[in-house]
């Protein structure tokens, strides 16, 4: 069986921000990690077409609103080379073909449990995240206030499976990380739950978006719409897998916690097993969004300094809990400190020596090496990032402190023989353990191993900066 990974689907109405790259990476991690253990993996990510903002921003750009969202789809898509992805299936809502017919199927599944009424409904609606809000409600996420929407929208009988969510909640047989999120979401369902409006006046949005079945005069809501891709890429493979893992941001917590399981339940699929949520980057304190205008371009920060040090850092530094500030200085240190000087000085260093005595003996890597693997996959499977990649820079630095204590360049023979053979074993080991986090990196270091070649693994990006 395969597990399946995916990220939530964007929004394609402004160009990806680093907050994208965040959520990316972080699957592709989980993803490559579970692969190196010999678990076959699907990763899916992809685009949400048919949001009612992707509408409003074609028109304000005076373009038609295919085009607009053609384009900006292809720039999501594109990330995958600079960033080192493995994604194995891209969806764009509005043109693939199992997407749109699997819509269709799971709408009309609903309807025959007879989930669905139409009814009129006057509420406060925010376009920023397609969502209404309830009296007293208000969005956290953007800072325009929501409009007054009167509209007759199809209703799902969410109220129905409250019980079911929270039961699932309850027990973790749908699993939330961090604990703290759990606790949130679990908040909101204990609250009560009411029906939500599930579909949208076609002329709303120029007839863009998927037909209700049965009533084209309405459009499916876009989070019914989104949410659905998940299963509808792969819909055998969504019911066959031994664990379905969704990787999103704080801000849709709900969704995918409540919506989308109440959603299954009433079409009769399979539910997902785990939700991994991350918070927010921030600039100066401010989140980091289309919205906010403070974006930051991944594939800027990419061609400045090279795909490894963007993810190590979005990997080494973002919190498991709580927002991280973004400083182009923040990463340039580290990609320095435990890169450039930690990992590329530690192999420059040993195979110079090498080269020189022409002398490795096979050598058992440093102790410390041999509880890396599980210290890694104790804290990937609590989706934290920092603490796995902080173990690989943990045996970064004993090799290191290593090579000081024992001194090879004063050594001689099979002394310097075994330094030597322990450190490139360590560096052997590192190289495998690395190769999720920096696929790339990891690629290189085994090729330099191989040659025995003592060229620089990673730049002094300081010193690139000053050029």
């Amino acid at each position: 069986m395969t597990d399946v990974i995916t990220t939530a689907i964007p929004y394609v109405n402004a160009e990806p921000h680093l907050g994208h790259a965040l959520e990316l990476v972080q699957a592709d991690v989980l993803a490559r990690h579970r692969r190196l253990r010999g678990t076959d993996v699907q990763l899916l990510t992809g685009t949400d077409d048919n949001a009612l903002k992707n509408v409003t921003a074609a028109k304000a750009a005076g373009i038609p609103v295919r085009e607009f969202v053609d384009h900006g789809a292809a720039r999501f898509a594109a990330l995958r080379e600079p960033l080192g992805l493995a994604v194995d299936d891209f969806i764009r809502t509005s043109t693939d073909r199992r997407h749109l017919d699997g819509v269709r199927r799971l709408w009309q599944a609903s309807a025959r449990r007879g989930d669905f009424s139409l009814r009129d409904y006057t509420g406060r609606y925010c376009v920023g995240c397609e969502q209404f809000y309830a009296d007293g409600e208000r969005c956290r996420e953007h800072e325009t206030p929501p409009e007054i929407v009167t509209e007759q929208n199809w209703f799902f009988r969410l109220s129905r499976y409250a019980g079911e969510i929270r039961d699932l909640l309850e027990t973790g047989r749908l699993r939330i990380e961090p604990a703290a999120r759990l606790r949130e979401v679990l908040g909101f369902v204990r609250s009560g739950l009411s029906d939500i409006s599930v579909s949208r006046p076609a002329a709303r949005s120029d007839g863009w978006g998927i037909p209700v079945p049965g009533d084209p005069d309405q459009v499916i809501y876009v989070w019914w719409d989104a949410l659905a891709s998940y299963l509808t890429a792969d819909p055998s493979r969504w019911a066959q897998a031994a664990e379905r893992v969704h990787v999103i941001g704080k801000g849709i917590l709900r969704f995918h916690a409540v919506y989308w399981p109440a959603l299954l339940l009433s079409a009769g699929e399979r539910l997902p097993d785990t939700i991994f949520v991350h918070d927010y980057l921030t600039l100066d304190g401010a989140k980091i969004s289309k919205s906010a205008g403070n974006t930051v371009r991944p594939t800027d920060l990419v061609d400045r300094y090279g795909a490894d040090a963007v993810r190590w850092w979005l990997l080494r530094e973002v919190a498991p809990l709580g927002d991280t500030d973004f400083t182009e200085t923040r990463l340039i240190d580290r990609a320095d400190d435990e890169l450039a000087n930690g990992l590329g000085n530690l192999v420059h260093r040993v195979l110079s020596l090498a080269r020189r005595t022409g002398r490795i003996a096979p050598s058992s890597p440093l102790r410390t090496v041999h509880a890396l693997a599980s210290r890694i996959d104790t804290a990937l499977a609590a989706f934290d990032f920092r603490t796995a990649t902080g173990a690989v820079a943990e045996v970064i630095s004993d090799a290191n402190r290593y090579v000081e204590q024992t001194r090879p360049w004063t050594l001689r023979g099979a002394d310097l023989a075994e330094v030597l053979g322990t450190v490139v074993g360590t560096c052997r080991e590192l190289a495998t353990e690395l190769s999720p986090f920096l696929p790339d990196g990891a690629a290189r270091l085994r090729a330099q191993l191989d040659r025995g070649e003592p060229a620089r693994l990673y730049p002094r990006l300081r010193e690139q900066a000053r050029h």
